[in-house]
């Protein structure tokens, strides 16, 4: 040590070998001291997630629960590989409505399936086989929440997106009605589009991220069909259109009731989407407006040029909305029919 003399006071320096030491000694507590707020901030956040949400969670109770989900997304894939997209859209509509809790399987005259927006939902005979299988194996085991969960997981990665745990534990919902259903249009703003993420927890990033799943996504042509004829009454396309997509928007809306969302590679998972909204080529209003909105260019610019970054963020932001207001413990049920309440 080096003894100094200052305003009349003997100060102790520690020598260039005890300043290394105690530099360290100050790293590591600093490391710690952040670890243990992270995980401070996620169990305030997703309490109930933490405590009961967990990867293999049918471990032993049903260690084939997610082998059978596997293999009949992947036998339905091969039929039809637009099943992404709908397994993606089922579980956007059920997650933001109640929370995960497969509540939008109901059928009855009011329930949630019966509200406008989810007039385009389908695959609901796919979750039916799977439930299926999964009661054979193991009864009343693995809620049709899960089932929903597990199934959209497995079709993004057979359309060449990433592959990736998610915890599993929730139990379906005991309410379902159609005055809850109140999901967006392709025309709300890129504001409210972020908000309506923010409100459950996530952020910009998380939300532009799962707007992205429009790389495997169709469209209804009434949806757009403004765009490519008389954007708000001008008796013009939307200018914010590239002129070749509107032509070969009409062309295919001529014959078919709906078009890609992404016309580069539409059955592919890929970030393709996002290069294609830089492009002025996004379909929907709402996507091509990410690509121009200060909020989300930034993002959207990211996304495109980088594909690995934009499916890394995917899987974040899947597992948060996974999360959203679920149900677990003894709350809920593990319904027998995914169609109807026990």
């Amino acid at each position: 040590y080096i003894y100094l003399m200052a305003d009349h006071k003997c100060l102790t320096i520690p020598s260039t070998r005890s300043k290394r030491k105690i530099l360290r000694r100050k790293t590591s507590y600093q490391q710690k001291m952040m670890k243990f707020s992270s995980l401070l901030v996620l169990f305030f956040i997703f309490p109930i997630a933490l405590a009961q949400l967990r990867v293999g969670f049918y471990s032993r109770s049903c260690p084939q629960a997610e082998t059978i989900v596997r293999n009949l997304v992947r036998q339905r894939f091969g039929v039809d590989p637009t099943v992404t997209a709908a397994l993606l859209r089922m579980h956007f509509h059920d997650c933001f409505v109640r929370g995960c809790d497969a509540s939008l399987l109901i059928d009855s005259t009011n329930s949630e399936k019966t509200a406008g927006p989810n007039g385009s939902v389908r695959e609901f005979d796919l979750i039916d086989r799977i439930k299926a299988q999964l009661e054979a194996a193991c009864p009343s085991t693995v809620s049709c929440a899960d089932i929903i969960t597990l199934a959209t997981r497995d079709s993004v990665a057979l359309a060449g997106g990433p592959s990736y745990s998610i915890p599993t534990g929730r139990r379906d919902g005991l309410v379902s009605n159609n005055v809850d259903v109140a999901l967006p249009g392709p025309t709300i703003s890129v504001a409210g589009a972020v908000s309506l993420f923010t409100n459950k927890g996530m952020n910009v990033f998380d939300a532009v991220a799962l707007l992205g799943a429009h790389t495997v996504g169709q469209g209804n042509c009434g949806l757009f069909n403004d765009r490519i004829t008389n954007f708000q009454g001008t008796g013009r396309p939307d200018p914010s259109m590239d002129p070749a997509l509107v032509s070969s928007l009409r062309n295919t809306c001529r014959n078919s009731a709906s078009a890609a969302l992404d016309q580069s590679t539409p059955l592919r998972f890929d970030n393709q989407f996002f290069k294609q909204l830089r492009k002025r080529r996004g379909v929907m209003q709402v996507d091509q407006r990410l690509a121009t909105d200060r909020q989300t260019r930034g993002v959207v610019a990211r996304y495109a040029n980088n594909n690995a970054f934009f499916k890394r963020q995917f899987v974040r932001a899947m597992i948060k909305m996974g999360a959203v207001d679920v149900l677990t413990g003894r709350a809920g049920e593990i319904r027998r029919n995914c169609r109807r309440f026990n």
